[in-house]
């Protein structure tokens, strides 16, 4: 018996697949020539590697590099745990990320996937002897500069606020910012004081909302009306000519999380700032009606109650949340876009609270409805026409179940019962007292 060897193929060498990552301006045109500029330049960089391959240019628009939740960022990283990148460039370290916690925990991740990247500006590799060890000191450097210019920026809006300047934000309903300044939009004002005038006489933020989408008037992003920006219009006391600065305020140099200041920091009132457009009398009597609303509704003043479903139901007909709803009869949760516009917008119905967490029960296989259950197994809810939900699993499992219209009669509590007995009693003695007439 003969063996004969034969001789192995060589292997093709494989293109190593290049992809770029930068931030852009985004000043209008300015933004599209500078991206325009980056792929040209990234593509020509790469092309003249016979063993790379160009996978594009990965850009974010102006945002901070000290967050990680930068869109393109973040479907960049994507890639590289799909396996569809193996070297990555970009300019700088600043370019990349100025956390340097964001920054190595990022380069480790790419790291252990077998992804390099390449800081042109600082030449260096980070799967290099070194690499880490540089990118970490020249990070910190990164961070404390953006810090350094995070106050800088913080001291020079407070010294604006001090001189009544407005710094950022947008125009509101009824003003322009000129200059830093606001100016009455003579377009926009005969509105404003409707709002307040039909709020005052006893309609609501959410009926004044519902007349304006059915008179076609559109807002300044010429959407609808919700019934939150007329609740916005009524509680802006810039209306009366009051300037009132500084109501939000960023979190930390960081994160730059947007939040309201609910005391954190100083909140700077100018008084007698700009042309008003309601009196202050007006705007007193808006937040009075407003407080007698509250209280004859709730019994007091209103606070925020988190319900077992929160979050977690979503219409499959419009794709929008659904919020919990307090009735007459029985509570529900509705569908947010049905809720503000009506029929017209979203054909969903409301799902009776009661009946809900009945059929959760039964999914969940327990007894009776328990929250703690619930948050522990359930990821979302799809509210889908025909009165089905579909239950999603944290584990991935998917469950459809039908739930049942129930009787009004079945939602009434003994105490409802009983007040509709009297209401019944005293009707019939008024028939009496008038048939004896």
């Amino acid at each position: 018996m003969k063996v004969k060897a034969l001789k192995a193929y060589k292997k093709l060498p494989s293109k190593r697949r290049v992809a770029a990552y930068a931030r852009v301006s985004s000043a209008k045109d300015t933004m599209y020539h500078s991206l325009s500029y980056q792929i040209s330049y990234y593509n020509a960089l790469i092309q003249k590697r016979n063993d790379w391959l160009f996978c594009g240019v990965y850009a974010d628009e102006a945002l901070s590099g000290t967050k990680d939740t930068r869109k393109n960022f973040q479907r960049l990283l994507q890639d590289c745990r799909d396996h569809k990148i193996d070297l990555i460039i970009t300019k700088s370290i600043s370019r990349f990320a100025r956390n340097t916690v964001t920054l190595l925990e990022t380069v480790r991740e790419l790291k252990d996937l077998g992804i390099e990247v390449y800081f042109e500006e600082q030449n260096i590799w980070s799967l290099s002897g070194d690499g880490e060890l540089m990118l970490s000191i020249l990070a910190s450097y990164a961070q404390e500069e953006a810090r350094s210019v995070s106050e800088n920026m913080k001291w020079r809006i407070k010294k604006d606020f001090q001189e009544g300047l407005i710094w950022g934000g947008d125009h509101c309903y009824g003003y322009k910012v000129v200059n830093r300044r606001l100016v009455i939009n003579p377009e926009e004002v005969e509105l404003v004081k409707r709002i307040f005038e039909m709020y005052v006489s006893g309609i609501g933020d959410r009926a004044i909302a519902t007349q304006f989408n059915k008179e076609g008037i559109p807002t300044h992003q010429g959407g609808p009306w919700k019934q939150e920006t007329i609740r916005g219009i009524l509680r802006n006391r810039n209306y009366t000519g009051d300037l009132i600065l500084q109501k939000t305020y960023s979190s930390d140099y960081i994160n730059k999380t947007n939040k309201y200041n609910r005391g954190e920091k100083d909140l700077y009132i100018v008084e007698d700032d700009h042309e008003p457009i309601i009196s202050k009398e007006m705007f007193a009597k808006a937040a009075e009606v407003r407080k007698n609303r509250v209280e004859k509704k709730h019994g007091g003043l209103r606070t925020k109650i988190k319900r077992p479903f929160d979050d977690l139901i979503v219409c499959g007909t419009c794709g929008k949340g659904y919020r919990f709803r307090t009735g007459p009869y029985r509570d529900s949760y509705i569908c947010r876009n049905f809720a503000d516009y009506g029929k017209s917008a979203c054909q969903s119905k409301q799902i009776p609270d009661r009946v809900l967490k009945k059929v959760t029960a039964e999914v969940l296989s327990i007894p009776e409805f328990d929250e703690s259950v619930l948050r522990a197994n359930i990821c979302k809810i799809v509210a889908k026409n025909g009165n089905l939900l579909e239950y999603h699993f944290i584990n991935g499992d998917v469950k459809e179940i039908h739930w049942d219209d129930p009787k009004r009669s079945d939602g009434w509590t003994e105490e409802m019962k009983a007040a509709a007995r009297l209401k019944a009693k005293e009707r019939q003695e008024r028939k009496e007292k008038e048939c004896q007439k």
